[in-house]
């Protein structure tokens, strides 16, 4: 059973695969404050639970996986994988969410933002995927304000930092592309991470939730070791009067992304695809 639930999962990721069409550096030019020479990113050596770890990021990028004409929904989502800020788990919890997302008609955006630990430059990097994402729009048959972001573990954190702090500027504009808005239409938290650094696990202190942040999902559960990220943010989301729906289920840990077996992997999905449809019109 083991070996027939890898078989899917690597069925389900060569289909993302095969389906991409594109991959869109983010900075043609200078990467803004990276030391570090433009190259392809590295996988890493570690290859345990069939997950693709990418690290050393450098040439920050967007892998595009048109959703197919037939049921092009004219939304769009930017995915941003997770990793501690360290690495990013990029089949897991990029390709094989892709595929997820354009089996419901979204094209989607896989991120390989800066790692390792460049938090200020993964900002940078995923108000500029939006902006580009959305400057670009109609080469997708997306609408520019149908545009929104999901991310997973420090990916969550990453989208919700997108998502309170798209009026922040974080670097110089670079072309017409930074002119437009970097705000997500929606933000997808699945078990995200780092939320809760602020004193006695409060809300981190860089995020500023408003009433103007965009509608959010959460999904956490109990006995995830950063599974107070969910309680704080939601809090705080629901005290700025921000349209929030969070989701606390009591088992599934962290790291399961949409792979059976796992009680929150299997709930998480069904749950997203509804609040969509209600959520984001």
């Amino acid at each position: 059973m083991k070996q027939l639930c890898i078989l899917l999962t690597m069925i389900g990721m060569t289909t993302a695969i095969s389906a991409q069409q594109q991959t869109i550096h983010l900075w043609p030019g200078t990467v803004p404050e990276e030391p570090a020479a433009k190259q392809a990113a590295k996988v890493t050596p570690d290859g345990s639970n069939n997950i693709t770890r990418l690290t050393d990021v450098t040439d920050p990028l967007l892998e595009v996986f048109p959703a197919p004409a037939a049921n092009n929904n004219g939304m769009g989502v930017v995915i941003c994988p997770g990793g501690g800020y360290s690495i990013l788990a990029i089949n897991l919890e990029g390709y094989e969410i892709a595929a997820w997302f354009n089996k419901l008609g979204y094209t989607a955006f896989v991120l390989q933002y800066r790692v390792p630990k460049k938090e200020a430059g993964a900002l940078q990097d995923a108000q500029r995927a939006m902006r580009v994402v959305r400057s670009r729009a109609a080469e997708w048959n997306v609408q520019p304000d149908k545009i929104g972001m999901l991310g997973f573990s420090a990916g969550g954190s990453l989208t919700a930092r997108a998502a309170t702090l798209y009026n922040v500027q974080t670097y110089t504009p670079f072309d017409k592309a930074d002119s437009l808005s970097a705000r997500p239409a929606f933000g997808v938290l699945i078990y995200p991470a780092y939320l809760d650094n602020g004193s006695n696990r409060t809300l981190t202190p860089e995020l500023k939730p408003t009433s103007q942040t965009p509608p959010m999902f959460i999904f956490g559960t109990a006995d995830d070791f950063f599974g107070n990220s969910a309680l704080v943010m939601a809090g705080a989301l629901r005290d700025a009067k921000a349209a929030v729906e969070l989701h606390f289920y009591p088992k599934g840990g962290h790291g399961y992304g949409l792979r059976p077996g796992n009680p929150a992997a299997d709930a998480w999905p069904g749950l997203l695809e509804k609040w969509l449809k209600v959520a984001v019109k």
